[in-house]
């Protein structure tokens, strides 16, 4: 059996039985451009080019997925750069994950939220789809801040904030002490993978 029709496999049984609550996306044409905005977590720090996040979701979804990830960006950054990116690669669809960088800085985290809403306000006023990807903040555990949630319930987008938690609690799943590693952004594509499909993104 190969890899992808596993994952589909998976992708069935969740949407058998989980929620059906997920916000829905428009369908992406074959010849849509997806594009992966974030950090080193998007970028794919800590693995090949080829083993990144996007890279894999790329092929499993057999959707163009441009990596605009920067590693070290905090959002300020980032909510400059997305608006000429937006217009240079007109993409269908958003993959969102920012934060990290504000949370290791000790930046305020009101200030992270505002930039945050007003990426997803940017996107959305352009008529571009947007999955949200909640980022943990590292300390004593791992927490990811309640707002990233609040944010995509307000703006009624989907919204995954358990995969970069579970992933980065787990050594075997990491390259050092804040990046995934080539097994690890492998789960973060399959998750995605998942939340694409519920939300009719994939069809």
């Amino acid at each position: 059996m190969s890899y992808r029709v596993v994952v589909w496999s998976l992708c069935s049984l969740l949407l058998f039985f989980g929620c059906s609550s997920t916000p829905t996306l428009q369908p992406l044409p074959a010849d849509a451009v997806v594009l992966a905005f974030g950090d080193s977590l998007t970028a794919g720090t800590g693995a090949a080019t080829e083993e990144s996040y996007p890279a894999v979701l790329s092929r499993m979804s057999g959707r163009r997925i441009l990596n605009a990830g920067v590693p070290g960006e905090v959002t300020e950054a980032g909510l400059a750069r997305l608006p000429e990116l937006l217009e240079q690669e007109k993409p269908a669809l958003v993959l969102l994950c920012l934060g990290g960088n504000d949370f290791l800085r000790r930046m305020d985290d009101s200030k992270a939220e505002q930039n945050l809403r007003a990426m997803v306000q940017i996107i959305r006023k352009r008529g571009v789809g947007v999955v949200l990807i909640g980022v943990p903040r590292l300390g004593f555990g791992l927490e990811v801040p309640e707002w990233y949630e609040k944010i995509a319930k307000d703006a009624s987008i989907p919204y995954e904030g358990n995969v970069l938690k579970r992933v980065l609690s787990d050594r075997s799943l990491k390259s050092d002490p804040i990046h995934p590693n080539a097994a690890g952004y492998r789960q973060v594509a399959e998750t995605l993978f998942i939340v694409l499909n519920k939300s009719g993104a994939l069809q």
